[in-house]
């Protein structure tokens, strides 16, 4: 491992080396003699802390029957990260995608896949979404709450809700298997945005504690834990350049380039959530145990936006005829021209759209569940598992635009200028307006660009309200049987059912100015000054929030893209299983392991809204019918799974893994809803009717896996592993055109080809077949004291994963893609992905310097409309800090004071476009700063 100082001054930061490979292999030779030669000097050494935590882990990870890895807390309430998906992506294979808004590792990507692809259980239980995707985002989660989370990298018959890629499963305490009391609080106060180059730092507070106690003679246990995260002020700059576009204009009887346009914002968030958990646990006696757990999770997430908007030389309206009117094109002027572009110059008629938006989520998700275990005799159990997880987010989003109305002259429109352009450096570009538009007289509430159709449909903002709910309801009974059966010492055999309903509705509104003038102004109240992001333009801030009323009317907005937002989907998965244990000796080798199948039975049901667009005309429920149409499915899969591990002596493990697995579509993409009209004749293709929407059709992705790996462990202290896995897809989603017959949604008057055929394309979610997924993880886990005494409290984590994938899909559905037939990768596919921790502890020190990478991939954002668009994601290396002291001894034994500081590279967040060359042009670039953490825990 290397050390590099950040060619732009930052911190120093980490990458990996073949000498560093090199090292961390003569590391772990060395220690398996050095091992032998002193295991007396070993066995005394304490381990707490940092150590603890490794250790606790690599034992879930040497006892399993099947390949997993897992994180374990080093005590109660203290994982090692601040969210369950920073933790989680220091696992070999497994990459996170920070939040848009946020900078926040939100989604994880394992193996390569997309985070639809994981399953995700909490205590063993499938959990609901607050999102439109399946899987939960993980920052619901307190870190603080969890005491370990286990990655399943193969299955067995038994863990149901299972995924493609893996099944993650967060746990939590058992209070019955503490031997004592425990109570544990912590603080921590935080900021954020450190050197982000936004006008502001935000701060934060993050409180939690846990109790844990046994009564009635250790018969009753209960658990109690709460948290509390207060963020406020966490504020970035963003820059979004329209794809890099450099425009041609005429100068002087040539073209030259000029900047296209761009979004220049300032974005702030203040995030508040608060979780509790409860565990009761009931046993009366050796046979039987009972447990009910309670979580809940509720957070508060407020994104304000400021910024400036506008096409440079040319009309943005996109309001067809009226672009002339709202927003004419400009002249270029005082040009300096270098290598046939306009470093500087001035450009007139800029029509200006200053944007406040402000989006408040609402989410709360709720688990609730309830175990129960009975023994029946010597050698029969039985287990009971009744849960239910509902997952709901509301939101909140006002759009508003000031500047200049709709119908000023051109003569009194704003110019533009600017200076420092050389063609593709967007961001570094300052301009400066002949208006001020921090000025309220001159930046006025009102439709600058005629955005919805113009003065017969005046959108001066807009008030979007969607609700998302999301309900599983499950019951598990399982039997097993200890009675060996040649190889097989005991086997478990039961059902699982799931049912599962998914909702979203949008409620939308235009905002017109009061008083029923289309080209009506209103003054911005309370408003301040703030500058656009890089752009060097001061703009004026304001918070639209109860403006409805006052400043606006209401006006209810019913279109095709808000009728499609409205969709509802359930599922009802029943599952039978039966898996055996597996114990005995093969080839002189003794191994362990499971064998086992599932049987799964689907049963689907989709429904949304068909728009015709011919008969569109409006904005209203009556200028644009629709009809709620309905579509389901049945299919069964049987899933046979086997793992086995044998043992090679002196701690050396391999393990084999084969089975069929599967992963269930993202839910918004199993509705009925679909929107279409007849296309426009173009370059020779004749028109067709058109249209896209969901498949409640869809299957899953389904694949053939085989996985295989070696461990080397060295006691409970260390491990060393390389693993390969083979994924061969029978069939995968893809969002692509196909041939359709719209017969059943056309009317009478719906518009025809001129031959009359139905037969059309729909672009939707679809079953493609074929393909694979391949790679290999490797894996060190040691502490420098296998090697001597001499650095007892030192030691490495390090992992690195290369992935590969046959698979390509077409480019249709990438956010703001324009690129004909290119192919993309999988999404959440990066080729590499490193993770490496160096850590010291002793006598109370813990000091850990981590590293994060992952190379390109295709990511996902929620868009403006508060839809999921994919989107390239550049590379990026985050570095961690993390610094603590806790007292050995004494009247303050049990208290420690940790920092910790994120994002030490102050990396940024990057989004591009290839295009047909082979370049990936920077569409949008984020600083999130550094997040520093200072904080105490006690526990006694």
């Amino acid at each position: 491992m290397t050390m590099s100082q950040d060619k732009r001054g930052g911190a120093a930061s980490f990458r990996i080396s073949p000498v560093a490979i090199g090292c961390t292999l003569l590391i772990a030779a060395t220690a398996a003699t050095a091992q032998q030669e002193q295991p007396q000097q070993l066995e005394t050494v304490t381990v707490t802390g940092i150590r603890k935590a490794v250790e606790a882990a690599i034992s879930v990870k040497k006892n399993a029957d099947s390949i997993v890895d897992a994180i374990s807390a080093e005590d109660i309430g203290k994982l090692p990260d601040t969210s369950v998906a920073e933790s989680v992506s220091r696992l070999p294979g497994v990459a996170q995608q920070r939040n848009k808004s946020t900078g926040k590792a939100s989604t994880i990507s394992i193996r390569g896949m997309s985070p639809d692809l994981n399953g995700s259980l909490f205590n063993g239980r499938e959990q609901a979404s607050t999102g439109d995707s399946r899987s939960p985002e993980f920052d619901v989660y307190p870190a603080e709450l969890l005491s370990g989370i286990v990655v399943h990298k193969t299955p067995d018959a038994s863990l149901v809700g299972q995924g493609l890629s893996s099944t993650v499963n967060l746990t939590t305490v058992q209070p019955l298997n503490f031997a004592n009391r425990v109570i544990a609080a912590g603080y921590r106060r935080q900021k954020t945005g450190v050197s982000s180059g936004a006008p502001q730092e935000g701060s934060g507070d993050r409180y939690s504690f846990s109790y844990i106690d046994q009564f009635a003679d250790r018969t009753i246990g209960v658990a109690l834990a709460v948290s509390r995260l207060d963020e406020r002020n966490n504020q970035q700059l963003k820059f979004d350049s329209w794809g890099g576009w450099a425009a041609d204009v005429p100068y002087n009887g040539s073209n030259v380039k000029v900047p296209g346009g761009f979004k220049a914002d300032v974005e702030t968030n203040d995030n508040k959530r608060d979780a509790f958990l409860g565990i009761f646990q009931f046993r009366p006696n050796k046979d039987f145990k009972s447990t009910v757990d309670i979580f809940q999770s509720r957070g508060t997430n407020k994104l304000k936006r400021t910024g400036l908007e506008g096409a440079i030389p040319f009309g943005a309206s996109g309001a067809g005829s009226l672009s002339d009117q709202y927003d004419p094109a400009g002249v270029l002027s005082a040009a300096t021209i270098t290598n046939g572009v306009a470093a500087s110059g001035t450009m007139s008629n800029y029509k200006a759209v200053i944007r406040n938006h402000l989006t408040t989520d609402k989410d709360k998700l709720t688990n609730f569940g309830w175990n129960s275990e009975l023994k029946l005799g010597d050698t029969w159990s039985t287990n009971l598992d009744l849960s239910r997880s509902k997952g709901e987010r509301h939101t909140n989003r006002y759009e508003t635009t000031a500047g200049q109305a709709g119908n000023t002259p051109a003569s009194q429109l704003a110019s533009i200028s600017w200076t420092g352009f050389n063609g593709n450096n967007f961001q570094d570009v300052q301009y400066k307006t002949s208006i001020d538009f921090s000025n309220p007289a001159n930046a006025r509430l009102t439709d600058v660009e005629g955005w919805s159709g113009g003065p017969s449909s005046p959108q001066a903002g807009y008030l979007a309200r969607p609700v998302t709910t999301d309900t599983i309801n499950n019951g598990r009974l399982t039997f097993t049987n200890n009675t060996d059966f040649g190889p097989i010492r005991s086997t478990s055999f039961g059902v699982n059912l799931s049912d599962r309903k998914k909702i979203r509705t949008s409620d939308e509104y235009r905002l017109a100015i009061k008083g029923g003038d289309p080209y009506g102004t209103a003054q911005i109240p309370n408003g301040s000054s703030v500058v656009a992001s890089y752009s060097g333009v001061p703009i004026i801030s304001w918070d639209p929030t109860g403006s409805e009323g006052s400043i606006y009317d209401l006006v209810n907005k019913v279109d095709e893209p808000i009728r499609v937002k409205f969709w509802d989907v359930r599922e009802k998965v029943n599952t039978a299983f039966v898996k055996g244990d597996l114990d005995g000796e093969l080839f002189g080798l003794n191994y362990r392991g499971n064998v086992g199948l599932q049987v799964v039975h689907t049963d689907q049901h989709g429904g949304g809204y068909s728009v015709d667009k011919a008969k569109c005309t409006g904005n209203t429920a009556t200028t644009c019918p629709a009809q709620y149409v309905y579509g389901d499915t049945t299919y069964t899969d049987v899933l046979p799974s086997l793992n086995v591990a044998f043992d090679l002596g002196g701690d050396q493990v391999v393990r084999l893994g084969v089975a069929k697995v599967l992963a269930r579509p993202v839910m918004n993409d199993l509705r009925a809803g679909l929107s279409f009209s007849l296309s426009t004749p173009t370059n020779g293709d004749p028109a067709q009717l058109t249209g896209g929407g969901g498949n409640p059709m869809l299957k899953p992705f389904r694949a053939k896996s085989f996985d295989l790996s070696y461990e080397k462990y060295f006691g409970k202290k260390g491990v060393i592993s390389i693993a390969g896995f083979y994924k061969k897809l029978d069939t995968y989603i893809v969002n692509i055109g196909r041939r359709f017959d719209f017969g059943p949604y056309v009317t009478g008057s719906t518009p025809l080809p001129p031959s009359g055929s139905t037969i059309g394309t729909l672009t939707s979610p679809f079953n493609g077949s074929g393909g694979n997924i391949k790679g290999v993880e490797l894996n060190a886990d040691l502490p420098f004291s296998l090697v001597t005494s001499w650095l007892d409290g030192f030691g490495v984590q390090i992992n690195h994963s290369d992935t590969q994938s046959s698979v390509k899909l077409p480019i249709s559905g990438v956010n703001g893609a324009d690129l004909g037939t290119l192919d993309i990768p999988l999404p959440g596919l990066s080729r590499k992905v490193t993770n490496a921790k160096l850590y010291y502890e002793a006598n109370g020190f813990q000091i850990g310097v981590a590293r994060k990478y992952r190379s390109k991939f295709l990511g996902e954002i929620r868009d403006y409309e508060d839809t999921r668009k994919l989107t390239f994601v550049k590379g990026e290396s985050i570095i961690d800090l993390q610094v603590a002291y806790e007292f050995q001894s004494g009247p303050m034994k049990g208290f420690s004071v940790n920092f910790s500081a994120q994002n030490l590279g102050n990396t940024e967040f990057q989004r591009f476009l290839p295009d047909a060359n082979g370049n990936e042009n920077v569409v949008e670039s984020v600083k999130y700063g550094k997040t520093y953490l200072l904080g105490v825990n006690y526990k006694f």
